[in-house]
């Protein structure tokens, strides 16, 4: 029996095998299309969901197949702390130790956060610590605009559910995405911004102060910022 290969043109073929491969995908439980991060207009749009609780938000987000990292991860890492905390950090995505454990900031950077926030007089269990993306990218890589954006309603329905008064974003991707702006963080840390009516200040992530001691200094002034406006706050 001679086969033969398709043809280019046959469009209905084509088509066909499209909803073989979609229906395979689907099978394998996979909710969205594979796209390209160069090409984020491809992307399929994440619908918003509004969650009655923190746990109900943190078995959400563990059950998260949204995006491609599921594919690579450990485990999914929601936020932790306290509940109503009136400050909040915001990070990146999770490390190693993090997608190992599923707590935030737990690795070498997590224990330089910890230090820092003990430094202004405050402890991790009355302050909430998240990321902007809940799953580790590979080779701890910054995360892709799509990825982000298949995590953004979880991190703004953390922030709507924490109601902290003070957001504190570690790093340009947070800050990044938490403005809106594609300033470097060089240029957005230390000053006061607007997150909907939340005030928000910037500064380096640990995980760069560990790489570039020489920043703690300007970190330092940052999170004295930080230590005045929480005590406004009363």
């Amino acid at each position: 029996m001679i086969s033969h290969s398709p043809d280019p043109f046959d469009l209905g073929g084509l088509v066909g095998q499209l909803k073989e491969f979609l229906e395979f995908q689907k099978n394998l439980g996979w909710s969205y299309l594979p796209w390209s991060p160069k090409n984020p207009e491809n992307r399929e749009t994440v619908p918003v969901v509004i969650h009655d609780s923190l746990k109900a938000l943190s078995k959400a987000i563990i059950q998260c197949r949204n995006c491609p990292l599921v594919r690579e991860r450990h485990q999914a890492v929601p936020g932790q702390g306290a509940f109503k905390a009136r400050l909040m950090f915001v990070g990146e995505a999770p490390g190693v130790e993090e997608d190992l454990q599923g707590q935030p900031f737990v690795g070498p950077a997590g224990q330089l956060l910890t230090k820092m926030i003990q430094a202004i007089n405050l402890q991790r269990e009355v302050v909430y610590i998240t990321n902007v993306v809940k799953c580790r990218p590979p080779e701890n890589r910054q995360p892709f605009e799509d990825e982000i954006n298949a995590c953004r309603n979880f991190m703004e329905e953390e922030i709507r559910l924490v109601e902290p008064e003070i957001l504190v974003a570690l790093g340009s991707c947070a800050a990044q995405t938490l403005t809106g702006s594609k300033e470097k963080i060089s240029a957005l840390r230390g000053r006061w911004l607007d997150f909907h009516g939340r005030r928000l200040i910037a500064t380096f992530h640990p995980a760069f102060l560990l790489r570039n001691p020489d920043a703690k200094r300007e970190a330092w002034e940052d999170l004295k910022k930080v230590r005045r406006g929480y005590d406004g706050l009363e």
